[in-house]
Formats: structure tokens, sequence, C-alpha cells
């Protein structure tokens, strides 16, 4: 008789690994399985909003672009509006960026001027913690709007990049870890 999988087992057997992608070197942490499977992404977003239950926030920030789908989705859960943290051009009114170093290269991200209000808590969501690059852009923008980081949570964490040291400054949570890049 097969053993029944825990709710963040599920999860993480849902999460298909791409060897060599986006370079060489690098085992990418594939989600879109994971959002395809029902089960799986009804149990991510429980998990994500069991998560959140002791945080205060105002609003909830998905980063481009599977983070806009468990932002999405969480928001909705949690009766919060959404914030979408776009790359560059996507934005069609005013917007501040915010460029930062991947672990593979450089990107900008950018936000809507009003999207965020001083003194406004805001979760942000994102598929993936690596070196917390993306992160800590996400925080520069939202605190340059006069914003506060209630939180960040990530479906998966790497821990071999040391991502979580980069926000220590901030509550963090992610569902499951995968070793190596």
């Amino acid at each position: 008789m097969a053993q029944k999988q825990t709710k963040l087992e599920k999860i993480r057997n849902c999460i298909r690994t791409i060897p060599d992608f986006p370079i060489p070197g690098i085992q990418f942490r594939d989600v879109t399985t994971l959002f395809k499977d029902a089960e799986g992404f009804r149990l991510t977003i429980d998990a994500m909003n069991d998560a959140v239950k002791d945080f205060e926030f105002d609003a909830v920030a998905g980063i481009e672009s599977r983070g806009f789908v468990l932002a999405g989705a969480l928001a909705y859960r949690q009766g919060k509006g959404c914030i979408l943290m776009r790359k560059p051009g996507k934005l069609p009114a005013e917007s501040i960026s915010e460029t930062y170093t991947l672990e593979y290269g450089t990107n900008t991200l950018e936000v809507h001027k009003d999207a965020i209000q001083p003194g406004q808590k805001i979760l942000v969501i994102d598929d993936l913690l690596a070196t917390g690059g993306t992160a800590l852009a996400v925080a520069k923008l939202v605190e340059r709007l006069g914003g506060e980081i209630a939180a960040f949570g990530f479906v998966v964490d790497l821990p071999a990049l040391n991502g979580a040291a980069t926000l220590n400054a901030y509550k963090i949570f992610s569902l499951v870890a995968f070793e190596g890049e």
C-alpha cells in the first residue's frame, strides 16, 4: 500500500527541475507544473494562506511573472488588493524602477508610483527565493513609495544561494526547499 503524501510533499513533487536553464549549471525549479496540477495549486494557495495568518498587511504584491499567479490567488483569498511588480516598459502609468543582480545576470523591476500609499504594509509573494536580489529590489521599491514590507513568501527556497540571509531584515517564509542551485 502506498504511503499518503503530506501537503508539502505533494507541492514539492509537483515542481519539476530543468537542468542547465537558463544557463549551464542552473537547476531551474519550474512551478508551472505545480500551477497546472489543480490539487497541487490549491494546496499551495492554502498553505500560503495558512502561513500568512499572523501577518498584518494591506495588500499583496506579486513579482513578474510567476509571482502574479500566486499573489493574485492569495490576495483573493485574503480579500486584499494585488500589486504588480513588472519588468520594464509594461506599466502604462508613471512608475519607479529598481535594477538588481540575479544569480545569472541583472534585471529591473517597476511599480506604478500610485500602487502603494505611505504606511501601507505589503506582503510580497514570488515563486522562488534564490539569492534574494529580486526580493530586495521589491523591498526598495515598496520602501521608496513609503510602504513597509510585512513579509516575503515563496513556494520554493534554494538555501544554498543564501537568499534568506539577503532578506534577514524582513520576515520570510517558504513552503519547500531544494538543495543545490
